[in-house]
């Protein structure tokens, strides 16, 4: 994290004299910001794709413009299911679906790497 951090302070200093507002806003938000790193290395890909919910939804979105008017109201919603199950079958595993556990049950990790007692004291 410390690479982050060095270029998040960098990019306040070369931005901060044009755009004072939008640095201020990410100085304000940097702790949030930098959470992205609390969690496993192998999930950060995953984390940083845009939008999950508007890609699972295209597909139906495209077949339900087509039949627009077309159906009733509970036959749209059962063509709507029926297209997300086919969806859901395209599906990829969350790379890193191991660590779900460990990042539920709170299980800390720094820089993308989990935290034990031993990485601890020596830090």
């Amino acid at each position: 994290m410390v690479a982050a951090d060095k270029a998040f302070d960098l990019f306040l200093e070369t931005y901060d004299a044009k755009y004072p507002k939008a640095t201020l806003c990410l100085q304000k938000d940097r702790e949030e910001m930098m959470t992205f790193f609390d969690f496993p290395a192998r999930h950060w890909q995953s984390i940083r794709t845009s939008n999950p919910v508007e890609s699972t939804f295209g597909t139906i979105r495209h077949r339900t413009k087509c039949s627009k008017g077309c159906l009733t109201r509970d036959g749209m919603l059962h063509m709507m299911f029926k297209l997300g199950q086919c969806a859901e079958k395209k599906w990829r595993r969350l790379r890193g679906f191991d660590f779900l556990a460990k990042v539920i049950t709170g299980v800390r990790f720094k820089n993308g790497v989990e935290v034990t007692e031993t990485n601890q004291a020596a830090a």
